[in-house]
């Protein structure tokens, strides 16, 4: 059994409300992203799952450079160590680290 590191993020991004359904689109390519809200005035709350603090720098750069992006907002960062790799997400499964709200 192998282990490693999960870094897991939240970001909001602000954006054109008339935008939204674009820089959704375009956020839904990024593979360690997940989107899990969004609101009409143009703020979505994404979380990300990484192996290493550089693709959470490296996506929030990314989002900033989406044309009609207003700003990308780091929320919390968690580190979860000793992970067992054979577990670690594949996108929309929802076999995830983070808890939802609600969960303890």
């Amino acid at each position: 059994m192998s282990f490693k590191e999960v870094h897991i993020s939240s970001l909001v991004v602000h954006c054109y409300p008339e935008h939204l359904s674009s820089i959704k689109l375009h956020i839904d390519t990024f593979n360690d992203a997940e989107i899990y809200g969004d609101s009409p005035e143009g703020k979505i709350v994404i979380v990300l799952e990484t192996e290493n603090q550089g693709f959470i720098t490296d996506t929030i750069e990314a989002i900033n450079n989406i044309p009609n992006v207003l700003s990308t907002v780091l929320v919390y960062h968690q580190i979860e160590t000793n992970v067992d790799e054979n577990k670690i997400k594949i996108k929309n499964t929802r076999t995830k680290y983070s808890r939802t709200e609600g969960e303890l």
